[in-house]
């Protein structure tokens, strides 16, 4: 799992986890709430500046191998794979990365459950290499991210009530269906689920939305913040328990358009073997 700071320099790397640097908008974040880990040489902090841990729980993809996939064929022959006869597809797993896909006999494959986007195409990557080696002519077409889950966790608790009632136009608050307030963002293309706990979850079609999502919503949550309880404490630990152990694979909807992007054939470099993945614990 992956985790990173967003801090007045940008994203740093962290002790549990690691992603390549991006630049943070600082025009949208307060320098007082959200503020990075070091100090200047001499310098002896007043007390320790509180930091908003963003973690990419899901990256879905989708590609192609442009050529008819014979279903059967691949659930008598191939290793760690499931047919779905009523579905009409198949689903096959790897171990590393850890991850998930669905295919269809029109060759269309799309990936779940890695937690970025370079994991993402590694992974798409071997499901097409594993499908050559079937003994089907794949090819790697037509890859993209298609949406992309992530978490995080604000240093205040929120008042959700009051806040959905100053952003009516964005936000939809109902507490009977759900505990926390959907905001949706048309720039960057994002949907925010806000609890008064001060978790945020964010679902968008690429990690810098996710991260442009989260530097928008900050300044307009910090106005509705509050000190959290023992009840929110509690619930933001079984949340975070939550996670650690459940993995999402939610099933996205995917148009199909067409791609200019040339097909790209697998190189013999990028061999990477199926046998790893034969022997599930």
């Amino acid at each position: 799992m992956m985790a990173t700071a967003v801090q007045n320099n940008g994203i740093e790397t962290l002790v549990n986890g690691n992603i390549n640097h991006v630049d943070v908008n600082e025009e949208h974040v307060e320098p007082s709430v959200i503020t990075t880990n070091s100090s200047a040489a001499g310098e002896t902090p007043e007390a320790e500046p509180p930091e908003i841990d963003i973690v990419i729980n899901n990256v879905v993809c989708s590609f192609s191998v442009r050529c008819h996939l014979n279903l059967r064929q691949i659930a008598l022959n191939g290793a760690n794979v499931e047919y779905r006869r009523e579905n009409g597809m198949i689903t096959m797993k790897l171990r590393r990365p850890y991850t998930t896909a669905s295919m269809w006999s029109s060759g269309k494959v799309t990936c779940t459950g890695a937690t970025s986007e370079e994991q993402a195409k590694i992974a798409a990557r071997r499901f097409a290499r594993c499908l050559q080696k079937l003994g089907f002519k794949a090819r790697f077409n037509n890859f993209r991210v298609v949406n992309v889950l992530g978490t995080c966790s604000m240093p205040f608790a929120i008042k959700i009530m009051a806040f959905s009632e100053r952003y009516k136009e964005h936000a939809d608050y109902e507490p009977e269906l759900h505990p926390g307030v959907t905001y949706k963002l048309t720039q960057p293309k994002a949907t925010l689920k806000i609890f008064s706990t001060g978790s945020v979850t964010v679902t968008a079609p690429s990690v810098a939305d996710v991260q442009a999502a989260i530097e928008h919503i900050f300044p307009l949550v910090y106005e509705y913040r509050k000190e959290r309880t023992k009840e929110d404490l509690l619930a933001l630990q079984l949340r975070r328990k939550g996670q650690k152990r459940k993995r999402s694979f939610a099933h996205i909807e995917i148009e199909d358009n067409d791609f200019e992007e040339e097909a790209e054939v697998i190189s013999d470099e990028e061999d990477e073997t199926c046998e790893s993945d034969k022997s599930w614990d």
